[in-house]
């Protein structure tokens, strides 16, 4: 068909012709919607896609919830938003073909396996060790703040495979199978009562060549790809489809609700708050609409640095809000939680302010983020670096 809405109207017509997504298996379903183009449509043909713009992919979400379709679950997160896209623009045609379906019906769950204990926003200094033997990677070395590494069954890792070349350029990029032998996940307890991160250890973990993504060589390119989509999925969190909603939405309620002596300074903090939350929204709109465009500006690079400090002073506001409240629920809710054995208080505004601390590291650091947009963005004078061309195996460390 000529016209790509109509094209979607009638896969999405097929779909659920053949299958109710309100009583079949979410599994079957979403393999026969990936089957028909409809997982990723802005992919190419035969990958999920039906290569149209990716703006149409609301249009498939909103028919599919509206018949009763199960959302994505932890699950699929990593793999819709960071796996997938990184394998169908890097990945060769084997790595596609097994890889990109069982990670949008969510048979394989991912993590993110980037950052190091001597190597966080410092992206490139990482020394986790790769050597080549054969057809297949022997891998050594620590990866740390790994989100659902304790669940996931493939991991996006990078690794140092030329210790000689500059640290940017001696990187590979892998799809780690997690349940190998020598790989080891450690949960790490949060403030938050949960253990969504985890330590991961990699002994001498065999990873045949199959599974490489990308080039030798060619980890940082790649990562680059991962990267984009991570931060626009999180700044994208500041981007709430409708006005007043999201964690916006919860400072009103609490205000409208449970604060009994309100006074014009905390309204002036709450309005404050609101325009700055609609600001964002606003932003990411344009941004969006730019990129369809043609033509990306600044403001996705805004993004995710304005969502963590905007999220962070809701919640603070919240808690502010609730005053001595705000500590004593927090104890009694965790308490619940754990006689009911669940992970922790969900969607509450006590459990989201201490969450929220992480809004600003996660995704890349709001420093770095900060050093892009004056860099890359602004076109500012660059920090002292050491020489890109200085081997990683001199850089001082």
């Amino acid at each position: 068909m000529s016209d790509p809405m109509s094209l979607v109207a009638e896969r999405v017509d097929a779909l659920l012709s053949e299958l109710d997504p309100r009583t079949a298996d979410p599994v079957e379903f979403r393999g026969r919607q990936y089957d028909l183009g409809l997982a990723w449509v802005h992919f190419p043909e035969g990958y999920g896609g039906l290569g149209l713009k990716p703006s149409l992919q609301r249009e498939v979400d909103r028919r599919l919830a509206a018949a009763g379709a199960k959302p994505p679950t932890s699950r699929h997160f990593f793999g819709l938003t960071m796996a997938g896209p990184t394998i169908v623009t890097n990945g060769d045609e084997q790595l596609k073909q097994r890889l990109l379906r069982p990670t949008f019906t969510g048979e394989v769950a991912w993590c993110q396996l980037f950052s190091e204990p001597g190597a966080g926003s410092d992206l490139a200094g990482l020394a986790c060790r790769a050597v080549r033997d054969g057809d297949e990677w022997v891998i050594t070395g620590q990866k740390v703040w790994n989100t659902l590494a304790h669940i996931a069954d493939r991991g996006m890792l990078i690794a140092r495979t030329d210790p000689d070349a500059p640290k940017h350029k001696g990187l590979t990029y892998f799809a780690l199978d997690m349940h190998a032998p020598g790989v080891e996940v450690r949960p790490l307890r949060q403030m938050t009562g949960e253990a969504e991160f985890n330590e991961v250890y990699l002994t001498e973990v065999r990873v045949p060549d199959a599974d490489r993504i990308g080039g030798v060589g060619e980890g940082w390119r790649v990562a680059m790809t991962t990267l984009m989509n991570e931060r626009t999925t999180i700044g994208g969190g500041g981007g709430r489809p409708t006005r007043g909603s999201g964690a916006i939405a919860e400072a009103v309620r609490i205000w409208k609700e449970e604060v009994a002596h309100k006074t014009p300074a905390m309204r002036d903090r709450l309005m404050s708050l609101w325009i700055e939350s609609e600001v964002l929204r606003l932003t990411n709109i344009r941004a969006a609409q730019n990129r369809k465009a043609g033509n990306p500006g600044p403001e996705g690079s805004i993004a995710k640095l304005k969502f963590a400090e905007v999220n962070m002073a809701i919640y603070e506001l919240c808690i502010d809000l609730l005053g001595a409240d705000g500590l004593v629920g927090f104890d009694y809710e965790m308490r619940r939680a754990e006689n009911l054995g669940l992970v922790g208080p969900p969607g509450s505004a006590r459990k989201m302010f201490l969450r929220s601390r992480a809004n600003s590291i996660e995704g890349g650091t709001s420093e770095i983020q900060r050093n892009i947009l004056g860099e890359r963005v602004l076109g500012l004078p660059g920090e002292p670096r050491v020489d890109k061309d200085v081997p990683w195996s001199q850089v001082p460390r």
